[in-house]
């Protein structure tokens, strides 16, 4: 990795708390000032991996986590590898990572699909259980209807340019003792299009694509992770010149949920028990993810005791069953007593002998199987 001693969070100059669109924010304004491109610093292009790769990390909810709780260590060990990529174009790179096309061009000649689109939508943790579907709203590159995509007034010409001869990017040759070096880069006369346009398109001034609002439901499928994507094939950017349309793809987070806490596909949660009520068995309710039900806990149910709902938990994503419930008991303590209630406890405890307190199955012994 480029950067095994460089902390990710300094690199891109946030704090550690930073918000998504913060890290977002920094890495634009890094990655401009120092591509190769645009910057003649004689690091820029090792600075500017290093950046990139830092928001690799950081703008990746699990891999944050990693790194923020073991460090470089933890993301090799997890099979991270920073991406490569062509840096002839701060604009592919840019439609890598957002979606957007930095310069209002298409890279690479026009020749490639369109750019993708990134969005984000939140669930509750009930709705893994069932699925759902959200509507979700984002601005797409659709093609003028103008122009017809082309980027030129009607019945007006769109020369081939002769710099580049239609390919959109040229190769510069230096020669050394080391030998020649090839370097392809952005065409300058046509910015990457390949075609120059003389009289431009009224409508979108030349780009071939104007931005429409849109909207699409999303089906979110059951069983989903906090993180995961889904894509919606051709629904992205329109492609310059007829191409194919990028993709959209769907962030989905689920909300935390203050009842639950998920393990893979089971859940876990706890129940109070009074110390009475843990002695004398109670019939209580307790939370699902299809709502209340009542739970019988049998006289002298231990702290720390799990019971399982089977077949309660979180369906298998893309799969059949579902996990289980895991409900824990913990048994509370009163923390005040009056003389009366003082009383009585202390005439129980002298009433008490071995026999009341028969052993069971240690604390650690019951987390254990919790787990398992």
């Amino acid at each position: 990795m480029a950067t095994t001693e460089r902390d990710y969070y300094e690199l891109l100059g946030v704090a550690r708390d930073a918000s998504v669109d913060e890290i977002k924010k920094a890495f634009r304004r890094l990655a401009r000032e120092l591509h190769p491109d645009v910057s003649d610093a004689p690091d820029a292009e090792h600075r500017f991996r290093e950046v990139v790769e830092a928001y690799e990390v950081l703008s990746n909810s699990e891999r944050r986590e990693l790194y923020d709780r073991f460090g470089h260590a933890g993301l090799r060990s997890g099979g991270f590898e920073p991406s490569t990529f062509d840096l002839g174009s701060l604009s592919d790179l840019f439609s890598a990572f957002f979606g957007d096309d930095l310069f209002g061009v298409g890279g690479r000649g026009g020749r490639g699909r369109g750019a993708d689109i990134a969005a984000r939508v939140e669930i509750d943790l009930a709705e893994v259980a069932t699925g759902t579907k959200r509507e979700v709203p984002f601005g797409v590159a659709v093609p003028c209807t103008r122009c017809n995509g082309s980027g030129a007034e009607p019945d007006t010409p769109v020369r081939t340019c002769p710099t580049c001869g239609g390919n959109g990017r040229v190769r510069q040759v230096s020669r050394s003792v080391f030998g020649e070096f090839v370097r392809t880069g952005t065409c300058p006369t046509c910015s990457g299009a390949g075609k120059l346009i003389d009289h431009p398109c009224e409508e979108c001034r030349g780009a071939g694509r104007v931005i429409e609002e849109r909207t699409l439901e999303v089906e979110v499928p059951p069983g989903i992770h906090d993180g995961q994507r889904i894509r919606l094939s051709g629904e992205g950017h329109a492609g310059p010149a007829g191409a194919r349309a990028g993709d959209v793809y769907v962030e989905v987070h689920v909300r935390p949920d203050e009842r639950f806490a998920r393990e893979g596909n089971d859940i876990y949660t706890t129940v109070d028990l009074t110390i009475t009520q843990a002695a004398l068995g109670a019939t209580l309710p307790v939370p699902t993810l299809e709502g209340e039900t009542e739970m019988a806990f049998d006289p002298g149910t231990q702290p720390g005791t799990v019971v399982v709902l089977r077949g309660r938990g979180l369906p298998v994503l893309q799969g059949f069953g579902r996990g289980n419930q895991r409900v824990l008991v913990n048994v509370t303590v009163p923390r005040r007593l009056n003389e009366e209630q003082r009383r009585l406890l202390e005439e129980f405890e002298r009433l008490a002998g071995e026999e009341t307190y028969e052993p069971g199955e240690g604390f650690f012994e019951k987390l254990k199987s919790a787990f398992r």
